[in-house]
This record gives structure tokens, sequence and C-alpha cells, in this order.
């Protein structure tokens, strides 16, 4: 079997036999990868902790027929420790995860972006940032990443240049009132500016935002997220929002 090393965020893991388990990772240079910790529910396991959902790992693996075998894991980040005793961040951090697996199809596929994504925003949301404003942001810039980019600004189906008071997920964002769909919700100005600086990294604009108005892109975020993925994360349903 080929050695690789390589650097991930452990997305979930799943028993395995009486003391094993399989490891979901989005991992920098291969993508989503799934691989097999051998022995590491034992109390006696030189893995441990390491290889728990948040972790930012370094691995060495060994690449097998079906699943890889981890051979090595040092830890660099334990995120997962940070935001256990905190219920918002680690609901978040949770959705951020389970959202890295969906839209990372395919197993063995670079997604350097959407690695880089998730990392920035676990170490920015275990920096301070209010977790809700760092969610609603990884959302969309992972959403904008797996192709699915939403327009803020500019009709989503013509192009005339905003600003524009109809939002629909399922055209891809803000729309004109000619091209504007039955069922468009309808956000104020100020929402559409938020929702801007959230897809930007924009935090100054952002917590500077009137609640009412976060409130409502949340609601927006989440709707155009459910659109896309064509059915719900089951951890959204656990954030306070």
């Amino acid at each position: 079997m080929g050695l690789y090393r390589d650097e991930a965020i452990v997305l979930r893991t799943q028993k395995l036999g009486e003391a094993d388990r399989i490891i979901t990772l989005l991992t920098r240079g291969n993508g989503r990868v799934r691989a097999v910790a051998k022995g590491v529910r034992r109390t006696s396991s030189r893995f441990g902790s390491r290889l728990e959902p948040f972790t930012h790992v370094d691995l060495q693996l060994a690449e097998g027929r079906s699943l890889d075998v981890v051979t090595q894991a040092e830890t660099l980040t334990p995120y997962g420790a940070r935001f256990g005793s905190d219920y918002e961040r680690y609901t978040a951090g949770t959705v951020m995860l389970e959202t890295s697996e969906r839209l990372v199809v395919e197993e063995k596929q670079p997604a350097l972006q959407q690695f880089l994504l998730l990392v920035g925003a676990l170490r920015t949301m275990g920096d301070g940032r209010p977790p809700n404003q760092v969610l609603d942001s990884f959302l969309l810039r992972s959403l904008s990443v797996a192709g699915y980019a939403p327009s803020f600004d500019a009709c989503a189906r013509c192009g005339e240049p905003g600003p524009h008071r109809s939002f629909s997920p399922a055209a891809g964002g803000v729309l004109c009132g000619r091209c504007r769909l039955p069922g468009s919700a309808s956000p104020a100005q100020e929402t559409v500016a938020l929702l801007g600086a959230l897809l930007a990294g924009e935090w100054d604009v952002v917590q500077a935002g009137d609640p009412r108005y976060l409130r409502e892109a949340t609601g927006l975020v989440a709707a155009y997220l459910s659109w896309h993925l064509e059915r719900g994360l089951r951890s959204l349903a656990h954030v306070p929002r």
C-alpha cells in the first residue's frame, strides 16, 4: 500500500467493528477522504481525541482498496475542545462540517478552496466572532465555490444593475421588477446589503448591521442553502437563529 501525508479537518466519524472507526475527512490536497482508524475506540489508542470531529490534523494514510487507513495523526488545532462547551459555536460548527461534506461530492477530488474556507471559518469563530455571522458567511462562500454564487447586486436573470427588492433562491439571488418570480421574498435593502457583506467577508459592515436585518439575512441564507442542496441539513435545525 502506498503512503501519503495530508492536512485535514475531521468531518464525521462512525463506528466500525468493536474498536475501529471510519473517519470522513476534508483534506487540503485530496479533497474528501474516508479512512479507517484502527483501534481508535480503545482507551490505549495512540490517536485518542486526535480524530474527533472539528479537529485540524496532520495525517499519514495508507492507500486501501475501498478505504484508506490512518497510520499517523498529529493535532494541529483542537477546535472541538474550544467549541464543546459553547452550544452556539458547536452547533454552527456542526453545520459547517455537514455542509462541507455535502458540497464536496466526489472522493479524492481536490477541493482546496472548500478546505481553506472551512479552516478559516473555524479559526474565525474560535477567535470570538459571533457564530451566526461566521456561519452565514461560510455558507454563502461555500455555495459560491461549489458553483452556486448568489447575486446581491445585479439581477440574477437579466443582469440589470441594482439595487433590487426581490430575492429568489431558485433564480440565484436578487431580481429586478421585470424578472421577479411568483413567491419571491421582498427583503429590506439593508438586508440585501448585509448579504453582500457576508459574502465578501466585510466584517465591519456586518457587525454594524441592525439585528433585525441580520435575522432576515440569516433566513434568506438558510433558504438559499436548502434550495441548492435540494434537502435540508439535519444539523441546521439545532442552531439558535
